[in-house]
């Protein structure tokens, strides 16, 4: 591709003519035939069509126009990947910035939404109490709807101030001594009302002498809400979710939320942890949900030094476990 063959070479510096060159070109043939394969420039010898030394000095210059052509045709590629980087350089630089400017906006429209919410909070509670006059029942059952859906956009605000802090590298971790055990329950306990409407068998199974944790209690107790929620939701009827804590050696404890549900296709587990991104983007998805709350589970899970492991086969169920250093001196 770089510089011609060598029939071409010679047949341009007037050595052979065309004619030549397709005599040497059929006796090189015949001699492949019989066993026996040839170059061309032997043929051209075995002919005397040219001389050994005209042949050895086409080859150098060919050689050397290779080695000429080579080197342009490095300096050239050098030059395209050095473009190359500095397009995709600006790329990334531009991605960075789109990134921190979604983040910025997440963070401001957040702040702003948690003022006018407040407010309609506080006096849908004032409504229900009857603090500013009686209600009839219907209109009591509005203003308790009204008031689980002000709790609910509440609390994804709050997530979605979580996920500007954690996109900044912002999101604290306050270290205290806990009682994941505690929390375990406690999360048991605030699902099970909604795993009973579902038909899903809720369990906990707990280790003896399981020592306390070092750990943010509240964002812990987040990531149990947020990995249970996920397997009820996720489960068919007549399936089960279980939380287990156990011991592991002197140091860890690990905790684990498996599921019967429908698991997650071995392609797409990292997708599972992309903000606002679900599986099922179609307009007609099954289930509800902003995306959010794996990625914060694996980010809050990161923050304490830990890592977030993901067992899940389509169809049979998925297992979400991490685990966390046992408190010092700690008793359980």
């Amino acid at each position: 591709m770089l510089v011609p063959r060598m029939g071409e070479h010679l047949i341009r510096k007037g050595l052979i003519t065309a004619e030549n060159l397709q005599k040497a070109l059929d006796y090189q043939q015949e001699a492949t035939a019989k066993g026996k394969p040839i170059l061309l420039g032997q043929a051209l010898i075995d002919l005397n069509l040219l001389e050994r030394a005209e042949i050895d000095q086409a080859v150098t210059e060919l050689i050397i126009q290779l080695r000429s052509a080579l080197q342009v045709a490095n300096r050239t590629l050098e030059r395209r990947v050095e473009e190359r980087t500095a397009e995709l350089q600006k790329a990334l630089e531009r991605v960075s910035e789109l990134s921190q400017l979604k983040s910025n906006f997440v963070s401001n429209i957040s702040h702003e939404l948690r003022t006018p919410l407040t407010h309609i909070k506080g006096y849908v509670e004032l409504m229900v109490t009857d603090s500013l006059g009686p209600l009839t029942e219907e209109q009591r059952h509005a203003l308790q709807v009204s008031q689980q859906s002000t709790s609910k956009l509440e609390s994804l605000i709050e997530d979605l101030i979580m996920v500007s802090l954690a996109s900044r590298g912002e999101m604290s971790i306050k270290q205290e001594t806990v009682d994941i055990c505690r929390l375990a329950n406690l999360t048991i306990k605030s699902h099970t009302p909604h795993a009973q409407e579902r038909g899903v068998d809720l369990q906990i199974r707990i280790d003896e002498n399981v020592p306390l944790v070092q750990a943010d209690s509240q964002k812990i107790a987040w990531v149990l809400y947020q990995l249970v929620d996920n397997g009820v939701k996720f489960t068919p009827s007549d399936g089960r979710v279980v939380v287990s804590v156990k011991r592991e050696g002197e140091h860890l404890v690990i905790v684990s939320v498996t599921d019967t549900g429908i698991g997650i296709p071995a392609n797409r587990l990292e997708d599972i942890f992309e903000p606002f991104h679900q599986l099922d983007g179609s307009a007609t998805r099954h289930y509800e949900g902003t995306g959010l709350g794996l990625s914060l589970v694996r980010q809050i899970i990161e923050a304490h030094g830990s890592m977030l492991e993901v067992q899940s086969l389509e169809g049979h169920g998925s297992m979400f476990k991490f685990p966390l250093l046992a408190a010092a001196d700690s008793k359980p």
